[in-house]
Order: C-alpha cells, then structure tokens, then sequence
C-alpha cells in the first residue's frame, strides 16, 4: 500500500468534510503553543507551513510572506480562499525549495500521515530549508500508533496515519540538529480524546 496516495486521495475526497469537522470539534481560538509561535514570527519572516491543510492558524497569520506545501490539491484550493500565502503541491519527504529559504516552519497535523520511517527525513528537511536561528513548531502523535478509520469525521472516507509518539519524534529532532526549547500536550480536535504533544525548537 502506498500510504502517501491513500492520504492524498482521502484529504482530495473529503476536503469540505474535514474543514467542517475540524471546525466544529475545535475552537477558532489557536492553542498556546502556535500563540507562542506567532509572536515569536518577525513581520518580514518566511514561514512554511509543511502539510498546511485549509491554512487555518499559522498560514493564514503569515500573510504574504507564507507558503503552504499539501499533498492535496483539493486541501490547497481550500487554503487559498482563505490565505494570502503562496501554495504549492508537494511531498514533505523532498520539499521543493532551496536550502536556507524560510526563517521559521510548521507542520501541525500533518507529520502524523507521513510513514514513520520517513519522519527522519522530513525534520531533516525542515533542517534544510530552514535559516540558521530557524524555528520550527511540530505536532506528532501522543502515542506510537499506525493504522487507519475507515469512516474518519463520519465521512465515509478511509485515512490513514503513522505516529512515531514524543520520545521517537525528540529524538528525531534532535538528530537533525534542533535544540527543543518547548513541549505541550495539545488536546486533538478531531477527536473526543487524547492529545497531540506540539514540539517548538531550534535551529542553531
């Protein structure tokens, strides 16, 4: 099974289902932990927004200078109805930019439908594109866990995911060079329970 086109598939064929769900389980309010990112972001900062979805929260807080990356063209068109950013269709595994291009990156949601044995590749993409003094905010899954719902938001759509879990994922950053400066444990809101810990480093 290739996890990367189930995933793409599933985000293209229920777009408008996953923007209403999230909207109605969540708060239009951002969690601590992207609060703190954006105050932390320079007017002229570049940010990427690394599986960005609809553009909710930090693509659409990074206004002009923003680029969001999906794999879904269909998650895109939602995205720029409602940011100003720059988008591209893209794998987060070999990101289509230049080296040093962005002063901070994000990827909210979307680390956890990479396989996990490509998590490595992608922070150390992130390592790539990235600024020296680059910041990075990351969410992951709060346990190591991979499988799929085949009715995922009452949608009638499968989707799949691949958690590493927060030691695995501090490791990983670790690895390519982050210093982690910050942690919370962020409550999912596409589900009743459980929590996504959100990981704030970097780059020296």
């Amino acid at each position: 099974m290739d996890e990367r086109r189930v995933v793409q598939e599933a985000y293209d064929e229920m777009a408008e289902d996953y923007i209403d769900g999230v909207t109605s389980k969540s708060s239009s309010d951002p969690p601590d932990p992207v609060k703190r990112f954006q105050r932390e972001l320079g007017p002229e900062d570049e940010l990427l927004d690394a599986g960005c979805g609809p553009g909710r929260w930090t693509l659409s807080m990074a206004g002009e200078s923003g680029v969001g990356l999906d794999i879904s063209r269909e998650q895109s068109s939602l995205a720029r109805e409602t940011a100003p950013a720059s988008l591209v269709q893209g794998d987060m595994t070999a990101l289509p930019f230049a080296s040093d291009s962005f002063d901070a990156v994000c990827a909210l949601y979307s680390l956890i439908h990479v396989p996990v044995d490509d998590h490595r590749t992608v922070l150390a993409e992130f390592a790539r594109v990235l600024r020296p003094g680059g910041t990075a905010l990351v969410s992951e899954g709060g346990i190591e866990w991979t499988g799929s719902n085949p009715d995922w938001l009452d949608s009638g759509t499968e989707m799949h995911w691949s958690m590493a879990g927060p030691d695995a994922t501090r490791r990983d950053l670790q690895d390519c060079g982050f210093e982690i400066r910050d942690v919370w444990d962020v409550p999912d809101p596409t589900t009743d329970d459980g929590v996504k810990p959100f990981f704030l480093a970097t780059l020296p």
